[in-house]
């Protein structure tokens, strides 16, 4: 983990004040007055709190336009498609003129959330997610809205190399003999905690199948709906993450949606797992691979992803932060 990284992650709210005070309120009822049970700091702590979203499509959009009235401040926004006719069935806020103008999914997503809040922080990344790793790495928590189970397993991996809680949605529809079944899910991955490969979303044979057409998820069916249901169960761990209202914090989570049942449910993977390590990735394969401690004199010997790296012990990794709270506990990497 580079120094620029490391500088960024201290700046984070939630490793300057906790996860629970609140500024004081005057007579007149705010926006985010109705919220308010989410903790007396709670506006603070969201509007410092910096986003990711790789995927700005169906339920991309979705996610942007909630964080946005949720209070969130900081939002980085990556995807390299432009609006057309086909997204406009469930892109939020895209119009019949964005898709004739060949508007970016950034612009539009970056407009929707100016809409609602004017002083938003955004920073928009019209590339593939790999070509804004810079800007990703500077983010709290990353929500992901890929199609390609390659694509998701990659940006499972990055999360985790950098110790940035990752939430993941997928969605398909699935013909079972002349009817069809909507499904998908929402899955919380913390560092340290069950993988998308340890609850079966991302598998070798899918990898297979995926790459016998050369890599890419296909034309999959979409529809808004589902869309915004997963949308909202991303956007409802995500605020119990960083702003929990009641003591059941989640640090682990796979939530499934029925879309012909209407229901959503915890996978019982979850329970079957239970607290047992992830298998695929080590806590030791973490920090920027690329940071080198040398080029750095004026760095004392420590690991490259130390937590506490100021002299002021109160100076923590802000995911750090949000995985001590919740009862995680990473291994330090040796030191070099």
């Amino acid at each position: 983990m580079g120094r620029a990284q490391q500088k960024a992650r201290l700046r984070s709210p939630l490793r300057r004040g906790g996860l629970a005070a609140g500024p004081l309120r005057g007579g007149r009822m705010s926006r985010l007055d109705r919220q308010s049970f989410l903790g007396s700091d709670s506006d603070r702590i969201l509007h410092e709190l910096t986003v990711g979203y790789v995927g700005l499509g169906g339920g991309g959009s979705h996610v942007a336009q909630q964080a946005a009235h949720l209070g969130i401040g900081g939002h980085v926004l990556v995807d390299g498609d432009i609006v057309e006719d086909t997204n406009l069935n469930r892109l939020v806020s895209g119009t019949a003129k964005d898709a004739k103008d060949k508007r970016l999914k950034v612009d539009i997503a970056a407009r929707t959330i100016k809409a609602v809040n004017p002083s938003a922080r955004v920073k928009k990344c019209p590339v593939p997610w790999q070509q804004a790793l810079e800007e990703l790495k500077g983010c709290d928590v990353i929500i992901g809205g890929l199609d390609s189970m390659v694509a998701k397993d990659d940006l499972d991996r990055f999360c985790r190399r950098h110790l940035i809680p990752y939430i993941d949605m997928g969605m398909d529809v699935h013909d079972t003999g002349g009817q069809y079944l909507i499904a998908g899910q929402v899955v919380l991955l913390s560092p340290g905690c069950p993988c998308l490969r340890c609850f079966g979303v991302v598998t070798e044979d899918g990898l297979a199948q995926e790459a016998k057409r050369y890599g890419a998820a296909g034309s999959r069916p979409q529809v808004v709906w589902p869309n915004g249901v997963l949308a909202s169960l991303a956007i409802g761990l995500l605020t119990q993450l960083v702003t929990p209202w009641h003591r059941g914090g989640v640090s682990s989570a796979y939530l499934e949606y029925d879309g012909n049942k209407n229901t959503v449910r915890s996978s019982p993977r979850v329970a079957m797992l239970g607290d047992r390590p992830c298998p695929h990735t080590s806590a030791l394969d973490t920090g920027d691979a690329r940071f080198d401690i040398r080029e750095d004199p004026k760095r004392k010997p420590s690991s490259p992803v130390a937590a506490d790296l100021a002299t002021d012990g109160a100076a923590q990794s802000a995911t750090r932060r949000i995985l001590r709270k919740l009862g995680i506990r990473l291994r330090p990497t040796p030191g070099t």
